[in-house]
């Protein structure tokens, strides 16, 4: 037996033309056209984090990786930013609306896969080479540092990213990741208005409370946890080491060996009264 086609209605009214002007604002795909002219108010951005990255090479290598089939980002940011009309310039690989490939697997707070909801930027820079005297982390020069701030100030402002999810890609893949590595300016990223970063004074009182109750590692698997990280099982003092490093490289670079001591404490207990407020703090010491 054939099957019955659903009824269809014929149209008796004639459609509505467009004038030639406002024909105009219409875009054109192929065979119809869209108007943009109404928009609905109910809906979010899909981007609600920020991640820096560094490419682990130079700028002929990182555009070979970045354009090639495995790896993707939004914007590069070249070892030497050409300028125009007295402006830096950064290459944009991918519309912002599209999913990159530059956060691999990731996670932060409850949400995982960050390719979906992040915008990523990648500054060239050779990373690190080890050494009989140990590790040595290549730097970012002035101009480089000059363009990430002016970019990731429009993104933010854009997308009005909160603080606490502008992140190093260390941050979202602990263990997994290093970059952007000690080096990375972020104190001077949060001046500029990008970023979080603990109010000294802050840092100063929790110093005082942490040397007087040492931290230990359930406290702390606490803490990183409630401020995003993604933690293990265990609060072992080494099973944490890699998440408290990457904290470490973020907000204390200069000393990021993955120890639990109390400025680490200090300054993510700072993070967290200042960010969540100072009740969550306290709750997660009492807890």
């Amino acid at each position: 037996m054939d099957e019955m086609s659903p009824p269809v209605l014929v149209d008796t009214v004639p459609a509505h033309q467009y004038t030639t002007r406002l024909g105009r604002r219409l875009e054109q795909r192929g065979s119809f056209a869209v108007d943009h002219s109404i928009r609905a108010q109910a809906f979010n951005e899909r981007v609600r984090f920020l991640i820096v990255h560094y490419t682990d090479g130079n700028d002929a290598s990182a555009l070979r990786a970045l354009t090639g089939s495995d790896v993707s980002v939004h914007y590069l940011v070249l070892d030497h930013p050409a300028r125009w009309a007295g402006q830096p310039v950064v290459l944009q690989l991918l519309d912002e609306k599209q999913r990159a490939w530059h956060a691999g697997v990731s996670q932060w707070g409850d949400r995982h896969h960050l390719n979906d909801t992040s915008i990523g930027i990648e500054i060239v820079n050779e990373g690190y080479h080890e050494t009989p005297a140990g590790r040595v982390w290549s730097p970012f020069s002035e101009d480089q540092i000059e363009l990430v701030i002016r970019l990731a100030q429009d993104i933010v402002r854009r997308y009005h990213i909160d603080p606490a999810h502008v992140l190093a890609h260390g941050d979202v893949a602990p263990g997994r990741k290093v970059d952007p590595g000690p080096f990375f300016p972020w104190r001077r990223l949060h001046e500029a208005g990008i970023g979080a970063w603990p109010r000294p004074s802050a840092v100063m009182r929790w110093r005082e409370r942490f040397q007087q109750h040492q931290p230990d590692g359930a406290l702390m698997h606490r803490a990183l946890a409630a401020w995003g990280y993604a933690v293990p099982d265990s609060h072992d003092a080494q099973a944490l080491q890699p998440v408290i490093r990457a904290f470490q490289l973020h907000f204390r670079p200069t000393e990021a060996r993955g120890v639990i001591d109390t400025d680490t404490a200090a300054r993510l207990f700072a993070l967290i009264e200042r960010y969540q407020g100072r009740a969550t703090a306290m709750a997660l010491l009492e807890a």
